[in-house]
């Protein structure tokens, strides 16, 4: 036996003594339960026979009884609280066999050659990451007879999306070796039924947390919560451990699988996961707040990437990868299935509907120049002379009062009053704006909105419950001297487009992008923030001047 062998067989024995201490932890809790139950028995049993006669233990007998009955009646509470609890399920995209043969064709003879079993299905997350999920409780809670047959199916194959954009076919294979290797252990009875008792604690517990519920209701949901809390603190070192072991013993089977590809397909995985998120914290959440939801998200991580190897001096070197076959070339419909997934990663980021509606539409990577860059700085320099406006700032232009321009900003910003206390003022103000119109905006109040009827077989964020979306927020709020920084950057933008023929512009790793002559400006962040946190406007004024900006001129805002 090689030594992998002997790895892979030790930490699968480890694994299997984790489990069955978990499951000692729920014999030792039902033993508990019954042992009311048994006194009582014995108790009758010898009054029965003579012994242990009189009115004393008559009374004892039937406080026993008693007692036993309550612990019962608590313990079938906790029980049908735990069954009945539905765990969660990672929000993820479906992807049916018929969508994707290649893939599920890759996955199964990635099983043979480990000798496990192959997963029940495939799924896609917008995220850089793949595991195996068990999906059986949603199954079995819908019938009986499909329910049972798939108590005993393989988990779900998990599949980062930025992973089928930008890896190459072998290079996933090499990713998902260690992954799919762990639905042996999965398929194990013991570690199998340890791990629904530790999901069906936890669900518990976040079913009786969930808001809404009755007094009536609420109070046995509680107590029900607090026992599987006392459950779960007594099991967590133990699943920990249980799962480390699973998954050491699944790396250990996939090492020969691929080996010599898998350093390099790691070194891509953190490529991947930089370029992802970068992609969304500078490129897509602007587009989010505008409405607007980027429809191809993975496939601008790879012209992210690209980009990113263009500026390090790797051209040459990812030139000659990128001529090998990409992943998602092993699907039908590429294009269909990473609209999906941006949509999900939109949701699950930043909230909004599950479907496209007013005021949350998609937008192709072509439109975005126009359709968020452009919209967003001319949204903000309306939200800025708005906010001016309410604070009784006068108009620079005394021909036409109403007319905004950007010597406006600067002259406030600037002004007799003091660099601090008007920059202040303003700040909270656009603070204020924009918290009040973004929890106007539509699609903010959970994962149902706008999508009448939804259920569990319909929307993949169901089983998080009705609260607020995003789930996962990329960003911390701004502050109030960030947001002000921003619409005046905005405001400048929109004077250099208006009168210096300047154009919106995408930059793939750095998100909006102001285009003087074809090139992108991104030397503007320290003249506007000498203006903003100093109220010094020299820095910005040689700016202007050297880019031919009039801040004299109106602006047109939306």
């Amino acid at each position: 036996m090689s030594g992998i062998d002997v790895g892979e067989e030790l930490g699968a024995r480890a694994a299997q003594a984790r489990a069955l201490s978990l499951l000692r932890i729920r014999g030792r809790a039902l033993a508990v339960a019954i042992l009311p139950a048994a006194v009582a028995v014995v108790l009758f049993a010898a009054g029965a026979q003579g012994h242990l006669a009189g009115p004393a233990w008559d009374a004892v007998r039937w406080t026993v009884l008693a007692v036993a009955v309550l612990v019962l009646l608590v313990t079938v509470l906790v029980a049908v609280s735990v069954a009945r609890a539905r765990p969660a399920v990672s929000p993820t995209v479906p992807v049916p066999e018929e969508g994707a043969p290649d893939l599920y064709r890759l996955v199964r003879d990635l099983a043979d050659r480990l000798d496990v079993p192959a997963p029940s299905a495939i799924a896609l997350t917008p995220d850089c990451d793949s595991w195996l999920e068990d999906r059986t409780h949603r199954a079995l809670r819908r019938g009986t007879g499909a329910g049972a047959e798939a108590a005993d199916a393989a988990p779900v194959l998990v599949i980062g999306s930025p992973f089928l954009w930008w890896m190459r076919v072998a290079e996933l294979r090499a990713v998902l070796a260690p992954v799919v290797a762990g639905t042996g252990p999965s398929a194990h009875p013991d570690i199998a039924a340890a791990r629904r008792f530790v999901r069906g604690l936890d669900a518990s517990i976040a079913d009786a947390a969930a808001p809404g519920r009755g007094a009536v209701r609420g109070a046995p949901l509680a107590f029900a919560g607090w026992v599987s809390r006392l459950l779960l603190r007594a099991c967590r070192g133990h699943a920990a451990e249980m799962e480390r072991c699973v998954a050491a013993a699944a790396s250990m089977r996939a090492q020969t699988v691929d080996h010599g590809l898998r350093i390099s397909a790691q070194e891509q995985v953190g490529l991947a996961y930089a370029g992802w998120d970068r992609l969304l914290t500078r490129v897509a959440l602007p587009a989010w707040r505008m409405g607007r939801w980027p429809s191809r998200l993975d496939a601008g991580v790879v012209a992210a990437l690209t980009e990113l190897s263009r500026r390090d001096r790797l051209a040459d070197d990812f030139a000659l990868r990128l001529g090998e076959r990409p992943a998602c070339d092993l699907l039908e419909e590429p294009g269909v299935a990473d609209e999906a997934a941006s949509l999900l990663a939109a949701r699950l980021f930043h909230g909004g509907p599950a479907e496209s509606g007013p005021g949350w539409a998609p937008v192709d990577w072509q439109q975005y120049p126009d359709e968020v860059v452009d919209r967003k700085w001319r949204t903000e320099a309306a939200r800025l002379h708005r906010v001016l406006d309410t604070l009784g700032v006068p108009r620079a232009t005394a021909a036409d009062p109403a007319v905004p321009t950007l010597a406006r900003v600067m002259e406030h910003l600037s002004g007799s009053g003091g660099p601090g206390c008007p920059g202040e003022e303003l700040a909270a103000g656009i603070g204020a704006a924009v918290a009040r119109e973004e929890a106007e905006a539509p699609g903010r109040g959970g994962p149902q909105h706008g999508v009448p009827g939804a259920g569990a077989a319909d929307d993949p964020l169901d089983l998080w419950g009705p609260g607020p979306l995003p789930l996962f927020p990329l960003q911390p709020p701004r502050t109030g001297t960030e947001l002000l920084a921003d619409h005046v950057a905005a405001m400048v933008c929109c004077a250099a487009v208006d009168t210096a023929g300047a154009a919106p512009g995408l930059d793939w790793l750095d998100g909006p992008a102001l285009l003087v002559g074809g090139e992108r400006r991104a030397d503007l962040t320290t003249p506007v923030l000498s203006l903003v946190e100093d109220g010094d406007p020299d820095p910005l004024l040689s700016w202007l001047a050297e880019v031919g900006v009039r801040s004299d001129k109106p602006v047109r805002l939306v």
